[in-house]
């Protein structure tokens, strides 16, 4: 798969994985559309990529996210937006649990409103969902995020049953922790903690590979997705 002539549309291209995204696909010969809530970072990002697109969109904001997917002619999309707040059950706070699955999903089914049947229609396109680690099994201390990033994993899967005779590919790509300012909230040790370009370079490969499911770092994946399948006793032991 070459990315060269493409037009990716990066939602949440201005910082983190996104940025890192966004100069790794420039790098491949793709054109780009950026997307985020602050129009200045992505700006001067837009700055370092010659043709990139700036498009600002809050996507928990229905107005902003349809004004974007009208003005945005794309061949592929890279949904990575997300927000994250450390969350115990004893501790709930419901405006930010509410935010997440507003930001790390919600947003998602609004942009793909637009873009899936956008894509079907053409028989072709791209679809790439950024899901996580947490996705895979609900955790400690990650009430909203685990479970938002669960729902667009699955959400995945379900464009995949729809979409996969149509000529439009899928792909959920799971990373682990990556170094942003969202896991800089965390007080534990977080293992095979990635840099946003080595992370962006997974990405990439699974992108490439047209595989529906990638999990990264390895081995610290296979806890997760092996995990699946141990008895929830032995699971939650482990943590």
């Amino acid at each position: 798969m070459t990315f060269d002539g493409k037009t990716y549309w990066i939602i949440g291209a201005s910082e983190g994985l996104g940025r890192a995204l966004a100069i790794a696909l420039h790098k491949e010969g793709a054109r780009l559309i950026l997307s985020a809530r602050t129009e200045k970072r992505l700006e001067t990002l837009a700055d370092e990529l010659s043709g990139a697109q700036v498009l600002p969109m809050d996507v928990t904001d229905q107005h902003s996210v349809d004004a974007a997917a009208n003005a945005a002619d794309c061949d592929g999309l890279i949904y990575c937006t997300g927000t994250y707040d450390p969350m115990n059950a004893a501790d709930w706070n419901p405006d930010k649990a509410a935010m997440m699955c507003e930001t790390n999903f919600i947003g998602a089914t609004r942009v793909l409103a637009h873009i899936a049947p956008q894509f079907a229609k053409r028989g072709t396109g791209h679809i790439v969902l950024i899901g996580s680690l947490s996705g895979y099994r609900g955790l400690p201390d990650a009430v909203g995020y685990s479970a938002s990033k669960a729902a667009l994993m699955h959400l995945g899967e379900n464009l995949y049953a729809d979409l996969r005779t149509k000529g439009v590919n899928i792909t959920i790509a799971s990373p682990g922790f990556i170094k942003t300012r969202l896991t800089d909230k965390n007080d534990f040790a977080m293992p095979q903690l990635m840099s946003p370009e080595r992370a962006a370079a997974n990405v990439l490969r699974a992108m490439k590979s047209k595989r529906l499911h990638t999990a990264f770092p390895r081995p610290f994946a296979w806890l997760f997705t092996w995990g699946r399948f141990l008895p929830a006793w032995l699971f939650y032991r482990l943590f």
